[in-house]
């Protein structure tokens, strides 16, 4: 099973393989598990508790704990960058998008996606990684 190094490029690749592709199921929902506990809107929810800029433990130890295999990673061909992608709501669910909870520092687990060819939202979201553009262009991976 594939070792992530950044927890937030892990988050990306959930996102496409539970969210948009489905391949990884069941996906998980925040919502779901917070109404189980009597929680009817997990934003209100966070705001009422102030821990509206922080990962919920619950969602954390989810998506850390989430093995992927090589199969499932090599059926990833695209990823986004963007701060409004699916997980983010089943993480944080009222962060704003504005402060760096997400950010991406690194790209050393571009090496666990063998058939990635294009991002998107590289200057525009949650990408913040030294030389992304360089580093793109040297793996062959089309950037915009």
């Amino acid at each position: 099973m594939a070792a992530f190094k950044d927890f937030n490029f892990k988050l990306v690749v959930i996102d496409v393989l539970m969210y948009e592709q489905a391949f990884l199921t069941p996906a998980f929902d925040l919502g779901a598990r917070m109404r189980e506990r009597g929680i009817d809107i997990p934003a209100v929810y966070v705001l009422e508790n102030n821990i509206d800029d922080e990962v919920l433990d619950e969602s954390r130890a989810f998506f850390e704990e989430l093995e992927i295999g090589d199969e499932l990673l090599a059926e990833v061909e695209t990823l986004c960058f963007d701060a409004g992608q699916e997980i983010y709501r089943h993480c944080a669910p009222a962060w704003g998008g504005e402060d760096d909870l997400f950010d991406i520092r690194s790209l050393d687990d571009l090496a666990l996606l063998p058939n990635l060819k294009r991002v998107t939202a590289v200057d525009d979201g949650t990408l913040v990684a030294p030389g992304k553009w360089e580093i793109f262009a040297a793996c062959g991976i089309e950037a915009s």
